[in-house]
């Protein structure tokens, strides 16, 4: 009984918040509900200067989403070294940008008021890192975060990009939708662990762009496997298949398992990611340019869908 009073209460609202004089009981509501339909979302504007934009996201944090942004970057960089590459970090509460691409200090303004992105490895960075004290919380609502993402994307000197990587935060909130409806996005690569704990999450965040009609290039499996240096027995901590099954599920493919391995993370911490401090014939500088080269590939066989 008392839903059913909530139902009319929340209906006459409804029907009052659209009354007029000519009509004080909103009884055209219908046709207003239409005609606010027809209206649709927002058209996606491109960023200017930006050619594809390509997502990097997980469902859940922890799983080595912005290690594996920053190696997808500079792979790319590495594989086409004659276009432009850029990152974008997205992550307004924790941004891990700075770190890993060993760059600090206050962007400045170009002539038409715009911010010049910070440049390491031959990759142009932005992140709400440089524009606050390291050790600074940042504790804003949702229209605040999507002002800040709305001006990282709009008031920042990126072009000419070729490519521009965006290191999404975890989860399926507000930064999400705010990007996916605002811009034009070539796709997005899905970082997941192998356990059943990453890939619910993991799942919700492919669906979630299948949903807004973004492509899911496909699926990391990072921290597939671990080798012990001592005795080289390997073993899958995480577990062994659970990436391959939520990838036949969804109707995506595996990109590239990621191994566990204690140097991917010594390089991004200090600042110096495996891509570009390793050798290229490193098996795990191998797996990041095989990353790139499948991501490419995805891109290129959308792009030439009859649909597209």
């Amino acid at each position: 009984m008392a839903l059913r009073r909530l139902n009319v209460c929340v209906s006459f609202s409804w029907k009052m918040k659209y009354s007029t004089h000519s009509d004080p009981l909103g009884t055209k509501l219908k046709e207003r509900q239409a005609q606010m339909m027809k209206k649709g979302l927002p058209v996606k504007k491109p960023i200017e200067g930006v050619k594809n934009v390509i997502l990097v996201a997980s469902g859940k944090g922890g799983v080595g989403k912005s290690t594996v942004a920053v190696n997808l970057a500079l792979a790319l960089s590495r594989h086409l070294p004659t276009q432009d590459v850029g990152l974008l970090d997205a992550d307004i509460f924790g941004p891990s940008i700075p770190t890993m691409m060993n760059l600090s200090g206050n962007p400045s303004l170009t002539e038409k008021n715009l911010i010049k992105p910070l440049v390491n490895y031959n990759i142009k960075c932005m992140s709400m890192g440089f524009l606050v004290d390291n050790n600074a919380p940042v504790v804003w609502r949702g229209l605040m975060v999507m002002s800040a993402i709305e001006k990282l994307l709009r008031q920042v000197d990126w072009s000419p990009l070729d490519y521009l990587i965006i290191d999404m935060p975890p989860g399926t909130g507000d930064t999400q939708l705010s990007i996916a409806q605002n811009i034009p996005v070539a796709g997005a690569v899905v970082v997941t662990t192998p356990q059943e704990i990453a890939l619910i999450d993991a799942r919700k965040g492919a669906l979630m762009f299948e949903k807004v009609g973004i492509p899911v290039l496909g699926l990391v499996n990072n921290m597939a496997s671990y080798s012990c240096p001592n005795c080289g027995h390997h073993s899958h901590i995480f577990g062994a298949t659970g990436a391959e099954k939520l990838g036949k599920e969804i109707g995506v493919d595996v990109l590239v398992d990621i191994p566990l391995d204690t140097s991917i993370m010594e390089a991004a911490d200090g600042g110096y990611p495996i891509v570009i401090s390793s050798a290229s014939n490193n098996p795990l500088v191998q797996a990041y340019i095989s990353l790139a080269e499948k991501v490419l590939s995805r891109l290129s066989a959308i792009k030439n869908e009859p649909s597209r």
